[in-house]
């Protein structure tokens, strides 16, 4: 197996920009694992493809405002500060701009410095920084007011609601970026799909943007895999245990849910209230434990996602479907079209 094995050829004009104005306008391609056998349809079409039975999990994680634009001080050289993972006691892992300029001691004015100063603390292997931040009252208030939603690196346009880059049922916040599989759901989409006896329940991963780092080693196994920070509760935990005992199928609304379960989940598929880091690396091989089926986005070529959706419906079925999406012109990652692999 190489890295080379998950290439295919995207034109840069089908990497979506911008989100649709209706979130389950959507497509959505079919995908079936076990044929490959591939269909069109729309996100507002999902509930005809669900069973009374099955249960969708869903990542509540919320983006943070992450995105930190300020000056050096005392010499007013513009700096770019983005939160990655928080250390606490007001203290942040930190991807920093310009890299070069920005060495322990140094101070960080954002706005006007009445909201928010802050200090290099220490330069760490791989060139993120520990930053200090000062400032009175919340935090997470301070962002609102101060930050930026920080998106992914070929999403070139400004965003104008920032709200489209969450999804309507986020609310654990601490993600670098959103679990976008989920942002095709409405509210009334939700209500529709439980209303037929499909379960909904949640688990929280923190997005970090190691998801973006792309697999620089020919041989893909050679990968180091990012850490990130997730948590299963109790009734969570029982619902999914609940619908395989009843024969229903678990599905995984993003890879994130799916990192999510799949590490926790014990040999057998079972699962209980869990937390903690997980690095776990899914590529083809790999034997699902809790998962059955999988709605996801359309990935970047050779990165570590794509080979996640190749282990559960083989390479060749997934870069098939991947090259008919291309030729029906969908449109590709966050703001882009859904897969339903099934």
């Amino acid at each position: 197996m190489k890295t080379s094995d998950f290439y295919y050829d995207l034109p840069q004009e089908l990497i979506a920009q911008t989100p649709l104005e209706r979130r389950d306008g959507s497509r959505l391609m079919l995908l079936n694992k076990e044929t490959g056998a591939v269909e069109h349809r729309h996100f507002y079409d999902l509930p005809q493809f669900l069973r009374p039975g099955d249960c969708l999990v869903l990542n509540d994680s919320r983006v943070l405002p992450a995105r930190l634009l300020g000056h050096r001080d005392p010499s007013g050289g513009a700096v770019e500060v983005l939160l990655l993972i928080d250390r606490g006691e007001g203290k942040w892992e930190c991807l920093v701009r310009p890299g070069r300029k920005m060495h322990a001691g140094q101070k960080i004015v954002f706005g006007d410095g009445t909201l928010l100063t802050a200090t290099v603390e220490k330069e760490l292997p791989g060139g993120n920084r520990i930053v200090s931040f000062h400032y009175e009252g919340i935090f997470l208030e301070i962002l609102e007011q101060l930050g930026r939603m920080p998106l992914p690196p070929y999403i070139k346009a400004e965003l104008q609601d920032p709200e489209r880059y969450q999804t309507v049922y986020s609310r654990e916040v601490g993600s670098a970026a959103a679990p976008t599989a989920g942002l095709h759901f409405t509210r009334e989409l939700l209500g529709q799909i439980e209303a037929m006896g499909v379960k909904l329940c949640y688990v929280t991963l923190h997005v970090g943007l190691g998801t973006f780092r792309p697999v620089k080693e020919d041989d893909p196994t050679e990968h180091e895999m990012h850490s990130e920070y997730c948590m299963i509760s109790a009734g969570t935990a029982e619902t999914i245990n609940a619908t395989r005992r009843n024969g229903g199928r678990v599905i995984c609304v993003g890879t994130t849910s799916c990192r999510t379960i799949e590490s926790w989940a014990a040999e057998d598929g079972t699962l209980k209230e869990s937390a903690g880091w997980t690095s776990i690396y899914i590529f083809p091989g790999y034997r699902f434990k809790a998962l059955d089926c999988l709605i996801t986005n359309f990935h970047l070529p050779e990165s570590t996602l794509i080979m996640l959706v190749s282990a559960l419906a083989g390479r060749e079925h997934v870069l098939d479907a991947y090259a008919e999406a291309v030729k029906e012109r969908y449109r590709f990652f966050s703001f882009g079209d859904a897969m339903f692999i099934s």
